[in-house]
């Protein structure tokens, strides 16, 4: 009797099995489309045979509910969708950066300085007529509001790629939280041997989100936890344990030139440190290499670009004679450093007063006399750039250039990268994702196994029947 027992046993057990695999089939085919979700199954094992002469096999058992995942794969993508982010965001910083600087509009720099030299060379053909002189100011004007106002577009550049490292750094702080509430329920549920499969996939799913913010590393410890550190030394998430960081505009030394900067600070009331420069990659990197390193730059190179053309043209300005005769100043007011010339340059008041002002002769009573309104006309082709090795335009060329080529090598990689995640994305999807037709086939499967477990169940219950009447005869 004690067989009819073990039969009874096992149909009991089997119909357990296909109820969990049933249950976990639904499982699969409601999160098709959840983001991150790995395919699960059940692991059945062979129970342990019973009998000394002979051995009796006690049918299967539910193991495990495990998901069908492979983690470096999952590494894989972390890193496609870090690079991906990081070229999205200096080509969009960069496509902001190409409208700037596009000469095809007549508001261009490059266009006012042409303008500017153009009218020296027309007073140069006539260096008494007032008109002339006045198209000079006026062109000079036009020249020192282009530079301030290409100043303040790179500006807008910075102050919009500061508001955005302040949101990328808020969605930073957010997943690292729920990564370490992750950390505390994975171990919690494993460390009584059962699999946190659905815990797992959200937490690797927020890890390849951080990486397409930031540049980071991590690793996985004993119980599951996961230690995360961005950079190479803010550890944001360690055990339970979350830091966030946090932005702050600082100045230079000079108390000049504010910028945004990102701190973390290792314990709550330790010394912050600034990490800004640790960020190298991702939302975050990409904005930060554009800002500090591409339009810092360009920037940079604006202002030496605007100073040597407005020191040449005082210095020339300077060795001539106005109108009345009179010995020629300066012709601009120079700010007191290269990196304040955009906003600190502007036209001499006295000639703002009276153009008559404007030195063009080389000699003192001579009408007719245009040497220094020729040499001025002529610094536009000087070579003064690049130790004697550039002019103006050469200069205002390779920089414009430099930027399209950046801008072209951005937008490239995007397109790159971006079709080297979809190939990681589509074999993910064919290892971890769920196929209805698959799930259709395994529910059906296992409602044919329910039934014969059934099946058997009621055929050793009419089998104990006929022992239990075997008494009654």
């Amino acid at each position: 009797m004690s067989r009819v027992w073990s039969v009874m046993d096992i149909g009991k057990r089997s119909m357990m099995n296909s109820q969990n695999a049933l249950q976990t089939v639904s499982h699969n085919v409601a999160n098709k489309d959840t983001e991150g979700y790995s395919r699960q199954r059940v692991e059945l094992k062979s129970s342990p045979p019973s009998g000394l002469r002979l051995r009796y096999g006690q049918g299967a058992y539910t193991s495990a509910i495990t998901r069908v995942n492979n983690a470096h794969l999952e590494k894989q993508i972390a890193g496609e969708m870090n690079k991906l982010a990081t070229a999205k965001a200096q080509g969009a910083a960069m496509g902001r950066l190409e409208d700037v600087m596009n000469e095809q509009q007549e508001s261009g720099v490059h266009k006012k300085i042409g303008n500017f030299f153009d009218a020296w060379r027309e007073l140069s053909n006539n260096p008494e007529n007032f008109a002339l002189r006045q198209q000079v100011k006026d062109s000079a004007g036009e020249m020192t509001k282009s530079f301030k106002d290409l100043n303040d577009n790179l500006g807008g550049i910075v102050g919009d790629a500061d508001f955005e490292i302040a949101v990328k750094i808020g969605e930073v702080n957010e997943i690292t939280k729920e990564i370490a509430d992750l950390n505390q329920k994975i171990q919690q549920v494993e460390l009584h041997a059962r699999e946190a499969n659905d815990e797992r996939d959200r937490r690797d799913l927020l890890i390849k989100k951080l990486s397409s913010l930031v540049n980071i590393s991590h690793a996985e410890g004993d119980g599951g936890i996961v230690t995360i550190t961005a950079g190479r030394t803010a550890v944001l998430v360690s055990g339970y344990q979350q830091r966030d960081l946090f932005v702050n505009t600082v100045a230079d030394e000079e108390g000049k030139n504010p910028s945004m900067r990102v701190f973390y600070r290792s314990t709550k009331k330790g010394t912050p440190d600034d990490v800004t420069n640790q960020f190298t990659s991702g939302a975050l990197g990409g904005l930060i290499s554009v800002r500090d390193g591409v339009v810092g730059d360009l920037m940079n190179k604006v202002n030496l670009m605007g100073y040597t053309v407005a020191s040449e043209v005082n210095e020339a300005h300077r060795a001539g004679f106005d109108r009345y005769s009179g010995a020629g100043g300066d012709f601009f007011i120079m700010p007191d450093s290269i990196e304040n010339f955009s906003n600190g340059i502007d036209i001499n008041p006295y000639i703002r007063k009276d153009v008559g002002r404007i030195a063009a002769a080389a000699a003192t009573h001579s009408p007719g006399d245009n040497r220094v309104a020729n040499i001025i006309s002529m610094l536009q082709y000087k070579k003064v750039f690049a130790d004697g090795t550039s002019s103006l335009d050469d200069f205002y060329g390779a920089m414009v250039g430099e930027v399209g080529i950046l801008a072209a090598k951005a937008n490239g990689g995007i397109e790159a990268i971006g079709s080297n995640l979809n190939n990681l994305e589509k074999l993910r999807e064919s290892i971890s994702g769920v196929s209805l037709d698959e799930e259709a086939a395994k529910m059906i499967e296992y409602q044919k196994a329910y039934d014969a477990s059934a099946r058997l169940i009621r055929t050793a219950d009419e089998m104990m029947e006929t022992v239990l009447n075997l008494k009654r005869l």
